[in-house]
């Protein structure tokens, strides 16, 4: 546990709903690699590309560099095939696997800003349950850090965004979170570019458990 106990643990929830990269799995092996060698190809810094691609839409990312003559839509696409194929490293946040397969299949959701190929793609090379609802990339019209994502999940599980906790890695996945009205734990376990929250973190999905009581409410206990 990265921070003390939280309110959170005395609360019931709907449903949880979860980013993907950084948050479930880790890919940042890989989003390093390709993201690194098109920041080279277009001469940027690759180091300083890095601090702009977590938790967002590659197309967004791109097009807020405005570079001349780039076509962000098909420079987005070509990097998701770039990416697709390049699962090595791929790996599970510590816990997550089991954590997710002790939910029932309708109490959960991921959000991510990855097109739907690499997102299936992942999930399968770190071994993942893909989930009953994914709302990806393609899915919404304004990405991260808008809610529209996460907005879209509650209301294909039939739950009010404000009675769910978003699992989020990122500042852009916090603010959606937020902005939708939900809870928001932010996991730490992949990287730290979201290390300065006021929100709980936690490095590893083994410290915690879900409860299902009754009536179908979610809580969460912290493991001892």
């Amino acid at each position: 546990m990265d921070t003390a106990p939280s309110s959170l643990f005395a609360k019931t929830f709907s449903a949880l709903l979860f980013d993907m990269d950084g948050t479930l799995l880790n890919s940042m092996a890989v989003v390093e690699r390709v993201w690194g060698a098109w920041a080279v190809r277009n001469g940027l810094d690759p180091v300083e590309m890095m601090k702009t691609v977590h938790g967002v839409r590659a197309v967004d990312t791109i097009r807020t560099l405005d570079l001349p003559g780039v076509d962000p839509e098909h420079e987005a696409h070509e990097l998701a095939l770039a990416e697709i194929a390049d699962v090595e490293g791929i790996i599970e946040i510590e816990g997550a696997i089991a954590f997710l397969n002790s939910l029932p299949p309708e109490k959960w959701a991921i959000v991510t800003s990855a097109p739907l190929d690499l997102a299936v793609r992942r999930l399968a090379a770190a071994g993942i349950p893909t989930p009953r609802l994914m709302i990806t990339g393609e899915d919404v019209s304004v990405g991260k850090p808008h809610p529209e994502g996460y907005l879209m999940a509650a209301e294909k599980l039939g739950v009010r965004p404000e009675d769910c906790i978003v699992f989020e890695d990122a500042p852009a996945g916090i603010l959606a979170g937020k902005a939708a009205g939900a809870e928001v734990i932010v996991i730490t376990g992949a990287h730290a570019a979201a290390a300065d929250t006021p929100h709980l973190m936690l490095a590893r999905y083994s410290d915690i458990e879900a409860g299902v009581g009754d009536d179908g409410a979610l809580t969460l206990r912290q493991r001892r």
